[in-house]
């Protein structure tokens, strides 16, 4: 069958693309089949039992690895406490991240060619196997390079889930049901905290990763038995469908776009490295750290190069990253709101709580029930947006800008948090309205990516903007972690010997045996260093405000 095309309100550049720009209509040019309501007038979707069971199965799976990355931040001390290292925790969350942001775009892609099912089945069997190695763990090293694989089954679970979700039903629901699904998914970063906290409090650390282990399994049975083979295109003759028999055919390993693959990875992986150790282990200027953004920068000048060739070829070979994407304005902002929005959504989740802990004294459960009102804001942006977008009639832009202004004022606030033990109750306040800037902005770029692509590059887009809001929050991470060891390295060494500087940073657990005058020292340099990352991470969230603007267009998007 030839390729699928959206009839929707496109940008100028993708109508152009398809034919419509012309006053051509999309369905009769011979390259391309249908428009989306005939495509889905076409479509079989599950229904009834097998429905219930597949959306409940998968929105396990999105719990389940979002889950991952709250629900350790609260731990970590304990973590450390335990296994050492506390100057190498941020890679704890890190590398769970990292292992996402290097192939959300690959599996998606994997997906469209190997079918949905297969892909969505390894990489869960992924996700638990690393989860339970995770738990396992005797150094922080090891948990580390666990944690990175651990991220790759997690990001599989996310990017195929999302799209497949999106499979289960017509696209006059997508603002309804992405609503419910994005209630589910942010639901984890609400109890991640607190369950973190309790487990790190009351029960060995290591159970936040064995959990994982059965619950991974049910969803591996129940997806296994619910989800039709060669879904979303089971109904299709079965000489048109991919199915199991298939899937490792001589025709789907070409359709792989295995240099592109090879080319995002090392681009992210060498980019993020290099932030990450920067200021830390390795000085900004060294060989060791100018070697990889050279890397890094090589790599994504030939991935763009590359995937603009593969695309303009038009062979059987399919872009990893289509290049009618880089010709879209629209979805150049898109991608960097996504980027910009990574860091206050997953920096916040893990500093706050941090700072509770080492700055208020507070206990793991006491700072993940404390952190509550932005991990309650966030779902309730979530459900919010695409509602009323939707009812209203309102262009998701509009709501994208809005929830944009609300995280720069909700961060900025919390960045104006006096250096005390006590925790004032604006603090609250200050959270709720960062949180629920982010949970808007979280749900509406993924549900305004399928209205804004051709059919053929739905999953593709949702995977993308997944994988720069990843990206965005680890380099944003690994930004502000270079700013806080920098600051608080050079303040502590004006007053703590170089063993115990060592100690602290291994083992924060320590602050307590120092006297108290020494102790309200080293609380005030880590609360200033604290401060300094959080308005970092107001700065970058305000560079989504010119990215909606880019996204700007005369007749807007609607859901």
């Amino acid at each position: 069958m030839s390729e699928l095309s959206r009839e929707l309100k496109l940008d100028p550049a993708l109508a152009a693309q398809d034919g419509s720009a012309n006053g051509q209509p999309p369905a009769l040019r011979p390259d391309v089949a249908a428009t989306s309501d005939e495509y889905e007038n076409r479509q079989t979707y599950l229904q009834g039992a097998r429905l219930h069971l597949t959306t409940a199965a998968l929105s396990l799976c999105l719990f389940l690895t979002n889950l991952e990355i709250p629900i350790v931040v609260t731990a970590l001390v304990d973590i450390t406490n335990q296994l050492g290292g506390f100057s190498e925790s941020n890679w704890v969350v890190s590398a769970y991240l990292l292992g996402y942001a290097g192939i959300l775009i690959i599996v998606a892609k994997l997906s469209d060619i190997f079918g949905r099912k297969p892909v969505l089945l390894v990489m869960v069997l992924v996700f638990v196997v690393f989860s339970g190695a995770c738990g396992a763990s005797q150094s922080i090293r090891q948990l580390i390079i666990f944690r990175s694989f651990q991220g790759i089954g997690g990001a599989g679970n996310y990017a195929v889930s999302m799209v497949v979700i999106l499979e289960l039903v017509p696209s006059h629901k997508y603002a309804m049901y992405t609503s419910a699904i994005s209630i589910v998914y942010s639901l984890s970063l609400l109890l991640g905290p607190i369950l973190g906290g309790a487990i790190a409090e009351r029960s060995a650390w290591r159970w936040i990763f064995l959990l994982n282990v059965p619950a991974g399994l049910v969803v591996v049975v129940v997806i296994f038995f619910s989800i039709p083979n060669g879904f979303p295109h089971h109904a299709k003759p079965p000489h048109e469908r991919p199915n199991l028999g298939r899937v490792f055919s001589s025709d789907s390993i070409k359709r792989l776009d295995h240099l592109g693959t090879a080319l995002l990875l090392l681009a992210t992986v060498f980019l993020v490295s290099a932030l990450e150790e920067a200021g830390k282990h390795y000085p900004w200027k060294s060989a060791f750290i100018i070697t990889f953004l050279i890397i890094s920068g090589l790599s994504w000048i030939a991935f763009f190069i590359w995937e603009r060739r593969v695309t303009l070829q038009g062979n059987v070979r399919e872009p990893v990253f289509p290049w009618r994407f880089v010709q879209s304005r629209v979805w150049i902002g898109m991608l960097l709101n996504a980027l910009f929005l990574g860091a206050p959504w997953f920096c916040a989740a893990f500093q706050l709580p941090q700072r509770l802990q080492i700055v208020n004294s507070l206990s793991p459960l006491d700072a993940g029930v404390r952190f509550i009102p932005f991990t309650l804001a966030a779902p309730l942006g979530t459900a919010f947006a695409p509602i009323v977008a939707k009812m209203a009639k309102i262009p998701p832009i509009y709501l994208v800008l809005l929830a944009a202004i609300l995280q720069v004022v909700g961060l900025a606030l919390i960045s104006t948090l006096p250096n005390t033990r006590e925790v004032i109750p604006a603090q609250y306040g200050y959270e709720i309205i960062a949180g629920f800037g982010c949970g808007i902005n979280i749900t509406l770029l993924l549900l305004m990516a399928p209205f804004s692509v051709q059919e053929r590059d739905k999953a593709v887009a949702m995977g993308s903007v997944a994988q720069f809001r990843v990206m965005g929050g680890a380099i944003g991470l690994a930004i502000i972690t270079a700013a806080f060891n920098g600051l608080v390295m050079q303040r502590l060494s004006n007053f703590l010997s170089n063993d115990q500087l060592s100690e602290l940073l291994l083992y924060p657990g320590t602050i307590t045996s120092y006297p108290s005058p020494i102790q309200d020292a080293i609380r005030n340099t880590f609360a200033d260093g604290y401060t300094l990352q959080i308005k970092i991470l107001a700065g970058l969230a305000a560079g989504q405000i010119p990215a909606t603007l880019l996204m700007w267009q005369k007749n807007q998007i609607m859901v």
